[in-house]
């Protein structure tokens, strides 16, 4: 049975793309992927309204193998040449692994595909694999950065694959949990990303697994991680990120006005930073979303101003 992605549809992205590497660099909204025109880019996104769709609670049946094992009903068999009918080859069992793991179905990794594409300070983190495994995962973690966008359900399964041979590594469960989190699969992104979290102490990803809660229709749980101790040691763009995702949850919730007042800060007046683009829509999308439509056509123009690349439809929202 083929895994099923949430309905949900994407919704506003996290400013702050991802290298080749899988980690976070440099913010810069682009343009985005989703009907809505809000901004994005290629690392994981939060949202900042309510999503649609049927709620993501989906039957353990619907949710892909623990691992992609072929033990499952309907898995197709291995070919006498190591491949599956879809032209899918087996992994090998994973010899950085304690316990034996089942095998799984990788997807193909193109040749010239080499693994030193990666950065050198990521590379590095795979110092503790096999020098085997370590280029395993490396191609499978750059094959995920090659198809962030054009392709998100590959790039998961290249996540997957990844987190299966170096799955005590933070940075493999992460980039896994943030590459399930752009294919829809909300659930299996807050596991890798809680794996991550409970390996590094790492807090970077919280917005993106409150947004992960309010994918499964959890707007309360959102708002907990927004509201938990963690988030005083975000950095200021992370900080940005989960004042957008807690909006959505008031959204969610029903709660208009206080969507607004979430998004009512002193960084709105800010028009250097990268998530300037990003606060101001966010916050014109909400005001227009409380009724307050002149107010929200005047931060839409402001969001205009700053936005040169019209990576958003702040402009066409604002006169509209």
């Amino acid at each position: 049975m083929e895994e099923r992605r949430n309905s949900r549809p994407p919704s506003d992205r996290p400013s702050t793309p991802r290298s080749s590497s899988g980690r976070p660099s440099a913010s810069r909204p682009s343009s985005s992927s989703s009907s809505s025109s809000r901004p994005s880019s290629s690392r994981p996104s939060t949202g900042d309204r309510k999503p649609t769709g049927p709620n993501s609670e989906r039957r353990r049946e619907d949710l892909p193998a623990r691992g992609g094992s072929t033990s499952r009903p309907g898995a197709p068999r291995q070919t006498r040449d190591g491949s599956d009918p879809r032209g899918t080859r087996i992994a090998p069992m994973d010899r950085d692994q304690s316990r034996l793991r089942p095998r799984i179905f990788e997807p193909d990794i193109p040749e010239e595909i080499t693994g030193e594409e990666l950065d050198k300070s990521l590379r590095a983190e795979l110092l503790s694999l096999s020098p085997e495994n370590a280029k395993v995962v490396s191609r499978h973690l750059e094959c995920l950065a090659l198809y962030a966008d054009s392709d998100p359900f590959l790039a998961h399964k290249h996540g997957v694959a990844a987190a299966h041979h170096a799955g005590r590594l933070a940075v493999v469960r992460e980039s896994a949990g943030y590459a399930a989190y752009r294919a829809g699969f909300y659930e299996i992104a807050l596991k890798e990303l809680r794996a991550a979290h409970r390996i590094s102490g790492d807090v970077t990803m919280w917005p993106v697994m409150a947004d992960c809660e309010r994918g499964l229709g959890n707007p309360l749980k959102a708002l907990a991680l927004a509201g938990s101790a963690e988030v005083k040691r975000l950095a200021k763009p992370e900080e940005i990120e989960m004042r957008i995702v807690a909006s959505g949850a008031r959204r969610d919730l029903g709660e208009l006005d206080a969507a607004v007042v979430t998004l009512t800060c002193k960084e709105l007046s800010n028009e250097s930073e990268d998530w300037s683009i990003r606060l101001r829509y966010a916050y014109a999308d909400a005001l227009e979303a409380a009724g307050r439509v002149a107010e929200a056509k005047q931060w839409f123009a402001k969001c205009a101003v700053l936005d040169a690349d019209e990576s958003t439809d702040a402009l066409e929202r604002s006169s509209s």
